[in-house]
């Protein structure tokens, strides 16, 4: 198994973790990239979280994974995902 292939269930951790917010809860998070170690099942991993796109129907937020070397952090396991706003009620 590669090593990306072992950062998968830690990117999906993450996934769950972040889509789990509300909108506004995303938005809130300050604007520039964070960036956070957490530990999953033992090991250690880099994670950044990133706010792309605040538009009036949506946000758009890409998470990365990384074991937190030179070239995994060169080249994360990524993926993005889209909280919709909620309709304002007239």
């Amino acid at each position: 198994m590669s090593s990306r292939e072992e950062w998968k269930p830690a990117l999906d951790a993450q996934i769950k973790h972040w889509s789990a917010l509300s909108c506004d809860e995303l938005i809130s998070q300050p604007a520039d990239i964070q960036t956070h170690d957490v530990d999953f099942d033992s090991k250690k991993y880099q994670v950044e979280v990133q706010l792309l796109e605040n538009t009036q129907e949506y946000a758009q937020v890409c998470v990365a994974v990384d074991d937190g070397s030179f070239w995994g952090a060169c080249h994360p396991l990524s993926t993005c995902f889209i909280s919709e706003k909620q309709a304002e009620k007239e």
